[in-house]
């Protein structure tokens, strides 16, 4: 019995042991569950919390990059839509468009009839010019020459030489040189007939070293030529004299190459500051010669080298300062040419030299074609044909001025001269004549 009441009480405890234990099991599941539902929720309020701080960063980020690109946009310039592209415009040529016009409207005969200059009295064919009247209107229309040169014969007045000159611009077919000898000193047509104030010799300027001197000469001598009418001169003289030269005498600046060529080259700005062209005579240098090509051949021994060290600088300077004009004239440079070719007619001497070698590209215009360095040893149409086949742009004064006139025009015809030639002369005639009348 006792036994048994012990076997009894062990199994109640154990029992209430396996009772306890699944107890204890059931509230740790509990307590484990709550636990896990609590780490859920409070994950699940992390993550959230996480998320929305993630969020919060983000959209911070973003706001400054916003405000970044903003900031870059106000500091960096705009850039716009490139245009589209077009060629650039060529700049016009308005007065190579002119000239080119004019040209191409003239007939060869005005055209030829436009490389020459003569004087009133071989235009009209009259013994003496003091007017213009409708005998010098027709002839204009009929035959359009280049320019007209004018004498003291010709100057009686200052009304009347204005009258002539002025009715002679208006009644020309195409613009016309009118055109004197005025250097100053013993060559000034009209200074001395008395229409205005002598500014002397060229020498006495020459001897006083003074280019301002030399260039208020110019600008006095085209002053009182332009008021007149005259929009050309002959002039200045740039030959460099040797001692004793009688020729050129007091007409050059003098004998030292570096004063006559500062004194040329002043004179041409003071002239052409006028609105008159200068002339530079007499390529390619008188200085040396006793002869005068008005009395027959004249001749000079001087070389190449003699001309480029005495000469030619001269020249430099007066196509520096920008002369329109360079007259050639008849002196026979066998050392340079070869034979005794009068200059005006050489090849060499126009084209090679003044043309080539010093770089002018105005209007060549000849001496006087009556000379008899010329009229001795050619007819008018001879030289006329020659000059021109040697480079020269003008002729001045031919013998006779029909003959000179018809043999060019036959050249022409024939094929001895092309028209292209003739344009070439015409194009440097017109760029001078029309420059101040067109905008380049």
């Amino acid at each position: 019995m006792a036994k048994n009441e012990v076997n009894s009480d062990e199994m109640e405890r154990k029992i209430f042991r396996h009772k306890r234990r699944v107890r204890n099991q059931i509230i740790s599941y509990v307590v484990l569950l709550i636990f896990l539902a609590g780490l859920a929720v409070g994950g699940l309020l992390g993550v959230k919390k996480i998320v929305s701080i993630f969020n919060e960063k983000k959209e911070m980020e973003e706001q400054k990059q916003i405000e970044d690109i903003a900031q870059d946009e106000e500091e960096q310039p705009m850039v716009e839509a490139p245009e589209e592209f077009t060629e650039p415009e060529e700049e016009t040529d308005y007065l190579s468009e002119t000239v080119e016009n004019c040209i191409a409207v003239m007939s060869l005969e005005d055209k030829v009839a436009g490389l020459f200059m003569i004087t009133p009295e071989a235009l009209t064919d009259t013994n003496t010019v003091v007017r213009a009247g409708e005998t010098t209107e027709q002839k204009l229309k009929e035959r359009p020459v280049g320019g007209l040169i004018y004498f003291a014969q010709n100057i009686k007045s200052a009304d009347q030489l204005t009258e002539m000159l002025s009715n002679t611009r208006n009644w020309c077919t195409y613009p016309l040189f009118l055109g004197v000898d005025e250097e100053g000193g013993a060559v000034s047509r009209v200074a001395q007939s008395g229409l205005a104030d002598n500014v002397g010799d060229m020498a006495d300027i020459g001897s006083s070293q003074d280019t301002a001197a030399a260039q208020e000469a110019g600008a006095a001598i085209g002053g009182y030529l332009a008021q007149y009418g005259f929009n050309m001169d002959f002039a200045p003289v740039a030959d460099v004299i040797t001692d004793g030269n009688t020729t050129i005498g007091k007409r050059s600046f003098g004998t030292d190459t570096n004063t006559v060529a500062s004194m040329v080259g002043a004179t041409v700005e003071g002239l052409q500051s006028k609105n008159v062209s200068a002339c530079l005579k007499h390529f390619p240098g008188l200085g040396d010669t006793s002869k005068d090509t008005h009395d027959g051949m004249a001749g000079t021994e001087k070389t190449l080298e003699d001309f480029m060290q005495v000469d030619f600088p001269v020249y430099q300077a007066g196509i520096a300062a920008g002369a329109d004009f360079v007259m050639v004239s008849h002196l026979s440079a066998e050392q340079v040419t070869g034979d005794n070719t009068p200059a005006s007619l050489s090849e060499k001497m126009v084209t090679e030299l003044l043309r080539g070698q010093l770089g002018f590209q105005g209007i060549v215009i000849t001496d006087a074609m009556n000379m008899t360095a010329i009229t001795d040893y050619f007819t008018p149409d001879q030289a006329a044909v020659m000059a021109l086949q040697a480079g020269v742009d003008m002729i001045l004064m031919p013998e006779d001025y029909e003959t000179a006139y018809n043999g060019v025009l036959d050249a022409v015809k024939d094929g001895t001269l092309s028209e292209e030639r003739i344009n070439e002369s015409l194009r440097r005639i017109y760029r001078v004549k029309y420059r101040d009348r067109v905008g380049t």
